[in-house]
């Protein structure tokens, strides 16, 4: 198929990474949650307040399925929570190559302290919060990954290099 995935929790740079990465590897970009408020038409946080976040996870693998049925030599950019699900990790890998962008706790809070977007970080302690979604997530992100690419402290230009790197194409 020649996709290329990209996972990682909110604020590693799935999004920028994605759309740099379509320049130089000349691949169209899909956004797993764009592609869902778009199918819903409201934002992720109408979904999570109206439906809840089993609904939305649903909607997640729906989109994965879609995609291995209609997405060919893409960049898919997905959501942060979207690989927890067993069967997420299972269709990533039949969608494409998986490439984890792993970032430190600091990191994301420095590039998420401003954005009141994000559903799962409202609240009190959004540092807190980062590090315990974190850590619940690393295992699951590890096991779909194929790729892992450290992303603290480095351009976009570096990251895309490497991940051009390591993929196979």
């Amino acid at each position: 198929m020649g996709n290329v995935i990209l996972i990682g929790f909110m604020g590693c740079g799935k999004s920028s990474v994605g759309v740099k990465l379509s320049y130089r590897l000349r691949k169209a970009v899909i956004d797993t949650d764009k592609e869902i408020e778009k199918e819903e038409q409201r934002s992720i946080s109408d979904i999570f307040a109206a439906e809840g976040e089993a609904y939305f996870r649903d909607k997640e693998t729906e989109c994965l399925r879609r995609l291995i049925e209609t997405a060919d030599n893409k960049i898919i950019s997905v959501g942060g929570g979207l690989p927890m699900r067993d069967v997420n990790r299972e269709l990533m890998h039949k969608l494409g190559q998986v490439v984890y962008l792993r970032a430190k706790p600091e990191t994301v809070y420095e590039r998420l302290k401003h954005d009141t977007t994000r559903p799962l970080l409202r609240g009190d302690n959004p540092q807190e919060k980062i590090k315990t979604l974190m850590a619940q997530r690393e295992q699951n992100y590890e096991k779909a990954a194929d790729v892992i690419v450290d992303v603290d402290g480095k351009e976009f230009e570096k990251i895309v290099n490497e991940i051009e790197r390591q993929i196979q194409r």
